[in-house]
């Protein structure tokens, strides 16, 4: 099943791995292997990209980090398959996200003379250009026909698990998930708290949009790596966050 109505699918920059994920999620339909379990080699894949750069090796951090996202794009992929959706893979996903992109960062301001302080801002960075990705992308998904509402615009609650996982699994990272990125959400909403009320964005703007998405800042940094530029990467996501306001202002000046 798609997370958007036909009419409302675009061309997303960051979901590159989804070919991958697709042929990953095929060859593992009729194991034993969870959603969850994909999800757990994903954070994998994450820590041995942080090793490679710790140990130098850049064009193999920067492999681990693509074959990251494609393995990203395969949890929710196989979920659909087996018909086992989940708040607690969905949850698991995004708080194994946000650890790997920090750990990415102090990673690369270890291993370069990049100051913790840039690396803290660049963090906080990438996190506010994939929450407005996130938000606007949740938004769509929930107005489109027949398209995916797992994902709600506001989450002020847990929710009900699903058949199939516990409660208080569901709870606890629901509670993880709102510490980790609840400044990140509350910012983007005071930036734009009318968004939701728009009927539709255009595909043009979406596709725009998704160089915010985590595959995108991700396969630039893994371009960047083996390229040498690894004291520009902290410098690069500081400055790539001003675009924030750029989007946002697209988004009230033409979408209404």
């Amino acid at each position: 099943m798609s997370k958007l109505a036909a009419e409302d699918k675009f061309l997303d920059l960051s979901d590159y791995g989804r070919p991958f994920g697709r042929f990953l999620a095929n060859l593992l339909k009729n194991t034993r292997f969870t959603p969850i379990h994909v999800t757990i080699l994903f954070g994998i894949s994450g820590l041995i990209a942080i090793y490679c750069i710790l140990t130098n090796h850049f064009l193999l951090a920067g492999f681990f980090i693509v074959l990251k996202s494609g393995i990203d794009a395969a949890d929710g992929e196989l979920a659909r398959l087996k018909n086992t959706p989940s708040y607690v893979g969905r949850y698991l996903d995004s708080v194994f996200d946000i650890i790997l992109n920090f750990l990415f960062f102090i990673t690369i301001c270890y291993v370069s003379k990049t100051s913790i302080w840039l690396s803290l801002l660049a963090f906080i960075g990438i996190q506010l250009q994939g929450t407005l990705y996130n938000y606007y992308y949740v938004i769509l998904r929930n107005k489109s026909v027949g398209g995916d509402t797992t994902s709600k615009i506001f989450e002020y609650k847990s929710p009900r698990a699903l058949p199939g996982e516990s409660q208080k699994s569901v709870d606890i990272l629901f509670l993880i998930y709102t510490i980790v990125y609840g400044v990140f959400d509350k910012i983007i909403h005071l930036l734009d708290n009318e968004a939701y009320k728009v009927k539709t964005f255009p595909n043009w703007f979406m596709t725009l949009l998704s160089i915010y998405g985590l595959g995108f800042q991700l396969l630039i940094i893994a371009v960047m790596l083996p390229m040498g530029w690894i004291e520009y990467i902290a410098p690069f996501f500081i400055v790539y966050t001003l675009l924030i306001l750029i989007l946002i202002l697209i988004r009230k000046t033409i979408m209404k």
